[in-house]
């Protein structure tokens, strides 16, 4: 394994807030089934985080190839009403997991399904942000998904966040994080694709995204996730334009996460040069 070295000159993470998005390429084998062996490793981890005195809203992928295992389909339907009943089967599913796997560590966790509309409303904008800052001061933790079950069916609707790479830079920016971590299966951005390239080099930090990183990004992705690199980057962008650093790593390797928080380890951190006034 790579030494693990100052992601950017030894400056750790400063604040206690987080924001942890974990995809679906994370919960699952390459088979599509999910790995309750890595998923509670990741859950250890995060309630270790939350021991140290860290506040943490997990993002979760996972429903819909949930729904696909319980229903004993073969593959993800075109038709949006199949989809969503895939979603609505498959969510129930993800969250008695988590129930499970939290309880271990004596973890409250709560459901929160949110559409960009909700997001988007004034009104109900405070109302979510007034509901998350009670469940973090009662230490439970929110897991967050979208709602896929009343979100539109058009592809470009204004009510989807379309992946949660995306949603997971909205509810950082909702929530003030200090960091929003996203928990994949490659190291980071690279400057060329690494499943292709063997020479292919880790960038440690960003501090600008412009159209030669979207280049380096090209198509690097997952095929059981909906989200590729190009997501992470849109993500990374809401992120830092709302003054919060966004960090990808490995989740196969989620004990790194400590280093990481410390500036060092195996990751790429996107750095925001905003100034955040206000707390939740």
């Amino acid at each position: 394994m790579d030494e693990k070295i100052p992601i950017n000159g030894a400056s750790p993470i400063n604040g206690k807030r987080l924001v942890i998005k974990i995809g679906t390429s994370s919960l699952t084998h390459c088979t599509g089934r999910l790995d309750y062996r890595h998923i509670e490793e990741m859950v250890s981890v995060v309630c270790d985080l939350k021991n140290m005195g860290y506040e943490i809203v997990l993002v979760s992928s996972g429903a819909g190839g949930i729904g696909l295992g319980k229903i004993n389909l073969s593959g993800r339907p075109e038709e949006a009403a199949k989809r969503r009943a895939l979603a609505a089967t498959g969510q129930s599913g993800l969250m008695a997991i988590y129930e499970e796997l939290f309880n271990i560590y004596n973890q409250r966790v709560a459901q929160v399904l949110l559409t960009k509309s909700v997001l988007e409303d004034p009104t109900n904008y405070n109302n979510i942000r007034n509901v998350f800052s009670e469940m973090l001061a009662y230490r439970v933790l929110p897991i967050v998904n979208e709602n896929d079950v009343v979100a539109a069916d058009e592809v470009d609707s204004d009510d989807l966040f379309g992946d949660n790479d995306t949603l997971s830079a909205y509810v950082a920016k909702l929530v003030k994080a200090d960091v929003l971590i996203v928990w994949t299966d490659i190291d980071g951005l690279y400057n060329k694709d690494p499943r292709r390239y063997p020479d292919a080099q880790l960038i440690p930090v960003v501090t600008c995204i412009d159209d030669e990183t979207y280049r380096m990004a090209g198509d690097v992705g997952s095929s059981r996730g909906k989200g590729g690199m190009k997501t992470k980057l849109d993500a990374a962008r809401i992120a830092i334009d709302s003054g919060i650093d966004m960090i990808i790593a490995n989740s196969r390797h989620p004990e790194d996460l400590y280093d990481i928080l410390e500036d060092k380890g195996i990751a790429t951190r996107f750095r925001s040069n905003v100034q955040k006034i206000e707390s939740l």
